[in-house]
């Protein structure tokens, strides 16, 4: 049976469990009063290009703009797909482009921030706009890893995304893959 148990005895964190039978298949700690951004997607707008740091600073809402290095724009962005790119040819300043954040705001810098979107799902991590990027978690082996990796290959999936098959993929059937795999 499943069950979502929820701990909210202290009052500056809350705790939930998901549970099935007697095993935990997913867990959250939440501290209230202080907001995480880590994994957030934003639509954003290129404030500033450091042509000598390779980078963009970006404003995605947050009390200090973000920091975008060049390699960290996907292809979309990209001028030259095969040579080499200066990120004032891929960027510029006012442009609005779509931002995870990759790292929290610390000290006196900004978050850290990518245009390689994921989002993570229970048994596949999808990243839409990164093609090349894809496979089977490699703590995976041996004849488990091969069918989970025919699974992915009898997925249905647009291809500009890439699709990762996490752990908790093992065992189970495609037609779970693609109940977590709904593209509209």
């Amino acid at each position: 049976m499943k069950r979502m148990l929820v701990n909210a005895t202290q009052p500056e964190e809350l705790r939930v469990a998901l549970v099935d039978g007697q095993s935990i298949y997913d867990f959250d700690i939440e501290q209230i009063g202080q907001e995480r951004k880590k994994s957030n997607i934003y639509k954003a707008r290129v404030s500033r290009i450091e042509q000598s740091l390779g980078a963009a600073f970006v404003d995605f809402g947050a009390e200090r703009h973000g920091f975008l290095p060049m390699k960290e724009l996907a292809p979309q962005y990209l001028k030259n797909k095969k040579g080499k790119n200066n990120i004032s040819d891929c960027l510029t300043q006012g442009q609005e482009i779509i931002v995870q954040v990759d790292k929290e705001e610390r000290g006196n810098k900004g978050a850290a921030l990518s245009t390689f979107i994921s989002l993570p799902g229970h048994y596949l991590v999808l990243m839409p706009n990164n093609a090349e990027a894809g496979g089977v978690s490699r703590s995976l082996e041996g004849k488990e890893r091969d069918k989970v990796r025919e699974n992915l290959k009898a997925l249905k999936r647009p291809d500009n995304m890439g699709i990762i098959v996490r752990t908790a993929a093992a065992g189970v059937s495609l037609k779970n893959y693609n109940g977590t795999l709904i593209i509209f």
